[in-house]
């Protein structure tokens, strides 16, 4: 189990180049970091592996964000093989047809399906540039997410600025609120357009934070880990 020093509404983003640096990463963060996401960058570098080993002989709980988006079948068959693997959380894109058939390949496992509302890298440009319906982001996301819900999403990613919204709305009841975009008072904001601090997305009604670089490119990542942790209201 993980230890009680850690808090698992703090997901680390290990986007560290291979399962070697992410071995070495988490053995520097210790007990601090019970919750890792594994992403699409570290696929080729072992990521699966990676997963595995801190699943099994670590006990840290896994998100996987792998994104899936492909036709029916094929997604239903990919996360069906996930499934195996006996990880926490699993990315799809959220499209209805998407969001239903990784439901039906995670079905009798653990597996939350976690549906991708828009990515918090992107803004209403990136939207008009790649041809998204009219509306600001905040509609297309609780759009998105409430037909994700319906769809039988286990829970949704956006940003945190759309935390209380998605909250709010009458499908989300029981539902997951994972926010990518936390940055900690003070960090740099690197790649992302949407975000906000640990403590504002907790109480607009996150579930779970995801925090990346602010920890792993710290020179002391553990202390940078508990630094977030401590921002971190009550629960």
């Amino acid at each position: 189990m993980p230890n009680a020093l850690s808090d698992d509404r703090l997901i680390l983003a290990l986007d560290v180049p291979n399962a070697v640096a992410g071995l070495e990463m988490a053995a520097r963060l210790g007990d601090s970091v019970s919750f890792y996401k594994i992403g699409l960058g570290m696929l080729t570098g072992g990521g699966l592996a990676l997963a595995n080993e801190l699943k099994q002989e670590h006990g840290k709980r896994i998100f996987l964000d792998m994104k899936f988006f492909d036709i029916p079948a094929t997604v239903e068959s990919a996360v069906r093989g996930i499934a195996a693997y006996d990880l926490d959380f699993l990315t799809v894109h959220g499209d209805p047809s998407v969001v239903a058939a990784a439901r039906a390949g995670a079905a009798g496992s653990g597996l939350k399906i976690l549906a991708v509302t828009v990515l918090t890298s992107s803004d209403r440009a990136d939207l008009d540039s790649a041809q998204i319906r009219p509306g600001t982001v905040p509609e297309i996301v609780l759009a998105r997410a409430s037909a994700a819900f319906d769809a039988g999403a286990h829970g949704v990613i956006a940003s945190p600025q759309e935390a209380a919204a998605i909250r709010a709305l009458p499908n989300a009841q029981g539902r997951l609120i994972v926010t990518p975009g936390v940055r900690p008072a003070g960090s740099a904001s690197d790649d992302q357009k949407r975000i906000a601090t640990p403590a504002r997305a907790l109480s607009d009604g996150a579930d779970h934070i995801v925090v990346g670089r602010p920890i792993w490119r710290a020179d002391n990542p553990r202390a940078a880990a508990q630094a977030v942790l401590a921002e971190l209201p009550a629960r």
